[in-house]
């Protein structure tokens, strides 16, 4: 009996401790949903003057938010398009092939991870200015690839530490080629693993704001805009356009785990 009690008791604190972590989490969140809809005009725009929904009609009128939200997006798809390319054949090179220097390039990777974006972000400066590039989108693209690479590699090699590498040798002795043993056989394999890697390049590119501020040039992105627009208050329109980003993110969410659900089943 006092077993019972105990695990309820213990039941009911994990049930809130489960509780704050959530609200922790999704509070600043749901300040951003909720000042979407909020009636004020007047800066800071932090003031609750009553529910509208004029901001999410207004948003469309606002050409340079939707601007920066389109060079966003370019920038993460394009860069999580390379990036998954680049680090699914570094990571599939690095597994299969031994060379000098291998341990050096494997330590080398983590270089992008660990350091301050900051550090990073005026490296790639500096390059871009010594090569005489014009910043912009396409330094900005580069720079998103740079970091975005070492994520996917390390995805993919995770994904790799359980491959059996046998079943590409029964693919050759039955005739396939290596090029149609890599499309046919290697790639599905690696599949969850180059998806995972890809989906975290993504995140990682539009929602960068360090690295992208020092390379963009006159190129905006969300983040940055967001960022300028932070002087005079986050007008309620930014807030309406991160309420749309964060809802079609929710639906994605829902989308592939009940993918997951169905095959679980």
């Amino acid at each position: 009996m006092k077993r019972q009690r105990r695990e309820r008791r213990q039941k009911r604190i994990n049930i809130i401790f489960c509780a704050l972590v959530y609200i922790f989490l999704f509070l600043p969140i749901s300040v951003i949903v909720v000042n979407s809809m909020n009636a004020t005009t007047s800066k800071p725009y932090l003031a609750w003057k009553g529910f509208t929904l004029d901001w999410y009609a207004k948003l469309w009128d606002n050409t340079a938010l939707l601007e920066a939200f389109g060079n966003t997006m370019i920038i993460a798809v394009t860069s999580t398009i390379l990036a998954t390319i680049i680090g699914t054949l570094a990571a599939v090179g690095m597994y299969k092939y031994k060379f000098k220097g291998k341990s050096i390039i494997d330590g080398l990777l983590y270089i992008p991870v660990v350091i301050p974006e900051i550090v990073l972000g005026i490296s790639l400066l500096t390059i871009f200015a010594r090569v005489d590039i014009p910043r912009g989108m396409l330094t900005l693209i580069l720079a998103h690839v740079t970091f975005c690479v070492p994520y996917v590699i390390f995805n993919v090699r995770a994904r790799l530490a359980g491959y059996d590498g046998s079943i590409e040798e029964a693919s050759l002795d039955l005739g396939a080629n290596r090029i149609v043993t890599f499309f046919e056989i290697t790639l599905p394999v690696l599949a969850p693993g180059i998806s995972g890697g890809a989906l975290l390049a993504f995140t990682l590119s539009i929602d960068d704001v360090i690295i992208s501020y020092f390379v963009n040039g006159q190129t905006m992105t969300y983040p940055l805009k967001v960022m300028e627009s932070i002087k005079s208050g986050v007008a309620p329109d930014v807030n309406a356009l991160s309420t749309i980003i964060l809802i079609g993110t929710i639906l994605f969410v829902i989308l592939t785990q009940g993918n997951l659900f169905k095959k679980a089943k």
